[in-house]
C-alpha cells in the first residue's frame, strides 16, 4: 500500500540529477561558450526534471522553480543572446527563495517543512530558526552570485557557480545539524507527531 508519489529518491541519484546540469553547463562552457554551455544547461535541467518525475511522479519545489527560471532565463539569453540573463538567474532564484522563506516566517508560516518533505521533524521552535537561517543564507547566495558575476569574467563566474555555490551550501547545511539535533522532535512512528 505504497503511496508511489511517495517514494524516496535514491540520494545518490538524486544528487546526481541535481549537479548533472550544473557539469554539463560547466563542460560546455570550456568547450563552446557560454551560449551553447546555457543550451546544454537547459536541455540538461528539462531532462533532469523528467527523470525526477518518471522515477517518484512529483517534482520537488527547489528544483522545480530552478527548472523553471532557468528555462525562462536561459531562452531570454540565447534569444536576446545576452548572457546578462544567465547570470542573474541564481540571483533571481535564491533571492525568491530568500524571501518566500522569511515572508512565510513574518506571517508565522515557516515553508520550510514543504521543502524538507518531511525528511526530519523539527519543533516549530526549530523550524522558526531553521528557516530564518536558510532564508537568510539564500540572500547570501544572491549577494555572492551578484559580486562575481559583476566584477570577475564569465568563466570565473562559471567556475564559482559549479565549483564554490554547491560546496559553500553543503557546508552551511551541514553546518545545521546541530541545530536540528537539538529541535527534532522524538519519533513516535507518524511523521506528524505532536509537539
Amino acid at each position: 500500500m505504497t503511496d508511489p508519489s511517495h517514494r524516496p529518491l535514491n540520494p545518490l541519484l538524486k544528487l546526481a540529477l541535481e549537479l548533472g546540469p550544473l557539469v554539463i553547463f560547466f563542460l560546455g562552457n570550456q568547450r563552446a561558450g557560454l551560449f551553447t554551455a546555457t543550451a546544454a544547461f537547459m536541455v540538461a535541467t528539462a531532462l533532469a526534471l523528467t527523470v525526477h518525475y518518471l522515477l517518484v511522479r512529483r517534482l520537488p519545489i527547489m528544483p522545480l522553480v530552478t527548472g523553471v527560471v532557468v528555462l525562462v532565463f536561459g531562452g531570454l539569453t540565447l534569444l536576446l543572446h545576452d548572457e546578462l540573463f544567465i547570470k542573474l538567474k541564481p540571483t533571481i532564484v535564491n533571492s525568491l527563495f530568500g524571501a518566500v522563506l522569511l515572508g512565510g516566517l513574518a506571517f508565522n508560516k515557516p515553508f520550510l517543512p514543504i521543502v524538507f518533505e518531511s525528511v526530519f521533524d523539527l519543533t516549530d521552535e526549530g523550524w522558526r530558526k531553521l528557516t530564518l537561517r536558510w532564508g537568510i543564507f539564500f540572500f547570501v547566495l544572491a549577494l555572492m552570485n551578484e559580486v562575481v558575476w559583476r566584477t570577475q569574467s564569465t568563466d570565473v563566474w562559471v567556475n564559482f557557480k559549479v565549483f564554490a555555490t554547491m560546496p559553500i551550501t553543503i557546508i552551511f547545511a551541514l553546518a545545521q545539524t546541530p541545530l536540528i539535533m537539538r529541535y527534532s522532535v522524538p519519533d513516535k512512528g507518524s511523521p506528524g507527531a505532536k509537539d
